[in-house]
């Protein structure tokens, strides 16, 4: 693992770092924040999943959470969105291929060589990290904006037992129904829409649920709310009687504006559930 860069950031450090991923079958890069309590013990690991277009970098820059995670003692990381390279598939549109991996294991040509992004996040990164790093793998949770929220909830709805609580910012909500969800899941997963299912966040919690706290925003002038469809998932939620907070948030976008003036709520709902135990 090759270290890009270390910055100090509210008394904890800010890491950018690169390794050759067996899974996606080329370099990755990911984005660390370790707050100042790591120097003495391992601390729980919060996971930002970033959108569309987005890398590693965005959210680390603009949402503005490292000092929220300071005061709470907890590990950001800030995963890539997507394999990239000369040699990874790639699409001219800014919604497939390179920046929008979706959180799938791919299954189809031109994508399955490398976009096995499920993977890398479910299991070589947690590894990777819990190896190099003060992390508690045994308390974990995750979050993430936009198509990264959406990978969110289906992460832990499809692991139900890996995380201590969930949240999303504007996150696709309903990829099966809308046209950020059905283009990209046949592409990488087929035509067989059954294999879909389980990559569409209202479809699993109609299915079975969710086990843990859950706390997902969006903003009311979000330019894409219409291809994010927040009613799925709150009538999913409805249905199953869920405990989770859904909140409509007045005048709001799809903006790192939005993102990080909710920060401090999401990272405060994680840290409650993260040191709950204790």
């Amino acid at each position: 693992m090759e270290t890009i860069s270390e910055n100090k950031c509210f008394d904890g450090v800010q890491g950018v770092y690169r390794h050759a991923s067996q899974t996606t079958n080329c370099d990755m890069t990911f984005g660390l924040f370790l707050p100042s309590l790591a120097r003495d013990m391992s601390v729980p690991v919060l996971w930002y999943l970033s959108g569309l277009t987005c890398t590693h970098e965005n959210a680390m820059v603009k949402a503005g959470a490292q000092a929220w995670a300071e005061q709470a003692g907890i590990a950001l990381v800030f995963p890539d969105t997507s394999p990239r390279g000369d040699g990874v598939a790639d699409d001219d549109a800014y919604d497939l291929g390179q920046g929008a991996g979706f959180y799938v294991n791919a299954t189809q040509d031109p994508w399955a060589k490398h976009f096995q992004m499920w993977d890398y996040i479910a299991e070589e990164l947690p590894n990777l990290i819990g190896e190099h790093f003060a992390v508690d793998l045994d308390r974990q949770s995750i979050t993430g904006h936009s198509m990264g929220g959406h990978g969110a909830l289906t992460l832990a709805m499809g692991l139900p037992d890996r995380f201590k609580s969930v949240s999303a910012f504007a996150p696709i909500s309903n990829p099966t129904g809308a046209d950020w969800g059905r283009k990209q899941l046949a592409a990488y997963l087929g035509d067989d829409e059954t294999t879909w299912q389980r990559h569409d966040a209202s479809v699993q919690m109609r299915a079975g649920g969710c086990n843990i706290p859950m706390l997902v925003d969006w903003g009311t002038n979000d330019q894409f709310i219409d291809l994010l469809r927040p009613e799925a998932l709150m009538q999913a939620a409805a249905e199953r009687r869920h405990q989770g907070t859904f909140r409509l948030q007045p005048g709001y976008d799809h903006s790192y504006f939005f993102v990080s003036s909710f920060m401090q709520d999401h990272i405060t709902f994680h840290a409650d559930a993260l040191y709950s135990d204790e």
